[in-house]
Formats: structure tokens, C-alpha cells, sequence
């Protein structure tokens, strides 16, 4: 079976001159900018750095008034207003501080793990373009000093120089779609490790609330224990 030639007319020249690693390097750029577009309108929507039930929930809990803090928390739409809101709802008699705390990390990684997801993509891009722009200039290069050679005494500088810079323009493509895919996974990267920190800080704070009653149950079961009764 027969298959259609690829045209490329309507590429400009020094697109073409790149060869398939400009192809390469293309598709690469697309799936970049599409996961930044992506990770953009999460963020807007996430907002993983604001925490306004959290802090009115805590607000509440601090003075003693945990209905408040619960209807606070029912509008929890943040990563961090939602692993607080399961805190709370776990806080209750029979729930050991071991348990409560295992849960709170689970629900904790997987709200941080769904704010990564499509990170791993611009790190590779950030990582992979540089050395497919480099090897597309290195097969240019083999290329160019081919034909010299098939050209033997009658060299034309042209046609080295010519060579050259169209081995050079996928190095140059390399670094274009390198670059802004690195500075946009740091930028996501650091918008979630700044929503880790407060959402850390925000479950510090609840556990200081929720501590005496930590305490209290502890303290109920080691006097348990203690007590003769308790081996009859």
C-alpha cells in the first residue's frame, strides 16, 4: 500500500532546512504550550495558594465553635480548604491521632499529586529539545561535509557556509521550545510547592486545635489501661 508524501511547501525555508528533528521540536513546542494553557486555567481555578474556608474554619475553632468551622468548610473549593475540610470531618471519638494523621496525608498527596499532573511534560521538553536540536545539527553537519566531499577540488565556501547555518537552525529551535517550557515548569512548580507550604502551615494549625482532644483520648486510654478493671 502506497503512502502520501508529507508536503511541506508551505513551511518556510529554514523550517524545512532543519529536517525531521524540526518536526520533532514542533510537535514538542504544541504539546508545551497546550500543558501550559492546561496548568493555567487549573491554577485560576485551584487557586492552590488561597485558603478562605480554612482560615475561617480555624477562625471558628479558635473560639470553641466547630459547627461554624463545618459550615465554613461545606464551600471548600481550594486543595487546601478541602484537605482541611477532611480533617475536620475525621476529628471525632474513635479516630486515633495515628489514623487521623495517615488519612490527612493521604488526602493531602493526592491533592498535591492532581497539581502536578502534566508537570513531567515540560521538564522532558526542557530537558529533550536542546538535544534533539543539537543532534539535528550534528546529522547537518555530516550532511554539509558530504557534500563537500562529493564536491571535491571544486568546493564552493557557499555551500559550506549554506550547510552550516541550516545544520545551526535546529540548535537555535532547540533552545526556542527549551526554554520557555523550563521557565513554565519552574513557574508551575513553584506555585505548588507554595500551595504545599500553606496547606501545611493551615493542618499545623488545626492540629494545634484539634490536640486537647488528641490528648484527651490518650490520656482516657492509657488511665484504661492503667486500671486493674481493665484485665477482668
Amino acid at each position: 500500500m502506497s503512502t502520501l508524501p508529507v508536503d511541506s511547501s508551505f513551511m518556510p525555508q529554514w523550517f524545512q532546512a532543519g529536517g525531521p528533528a524540526m518536526w520533532l521540536l514542533a510537535l514538542l513546542s504544541v504539546l508545551s504550550l497546550a500543558t501550559l494553557l492546561a496548568k493555567a486555567v487549573q491554577f485560576l481555578r485551584s487557586r492552590p495558594g488561597s485558603t478562605p474556608a480554612a482560615d475561617r474554619a480555624l477562625a471558628a475553632l479558635a473560639q470553641g465553635n466547630r459547627s461554624d468551622a463545618e459550615a465554613a468548610l461545606s464551600t471548600a473549593a481550594t486543595p487546601t480548604d478541602r484537605v482541611i475540610a477532611r480533617a475536620l470531618d475525621l476529628a471525632r471519638p474513635g479516630v486515633s491521632a495515628a489514623g487521623w494523621q495517615e488519612e490527612v496525608l493521604r488526602v493531602a498527596r493526592a491533592e498535591l499529586e492532581a497539581l502536578r499532573g502534566g508537570l513531567r511534560l515540560l521538564e522532558v521538553t526542557g530537558t529533550l529539545a536542546p538535544l534533539i536540536g543539537l543532534l539535528g545539527t550534528v546529522f547537518g553537519m555530516i550532511n554539509a561535509f558530504q557534500a563537500m566531499q562529493a564536491a571535491g577540488s571544486q568546493v564552493d565556501p557557499a555551500l559550506l557556509s549554506g550547510g552550516i547555518w541550516e545544520a545551526l537552525v535546529t540548535t537555535a529551535a532547540g533552545l526556542v521550545v527549551a526554554i520557555p517550557a523550563l521557565a513554565a515548569f519552574h513557574w508551575c512548580d513553584r506555585t505548588i510547592e507554595q500551595g504545599r507550604h500553606i496547606m501545611e502551615d493551615r493542618l499545623a494549625r488545626l492540629r494545634v486545635q484539634l490536640n486537647g482532644r488528641f490528648a484527651s483520648a490518650s490520656e482516657a486510654h492509657q488511665e484504661t489501661e492503667a486500671d486493674p478493671a481493665h484485665a477482668y
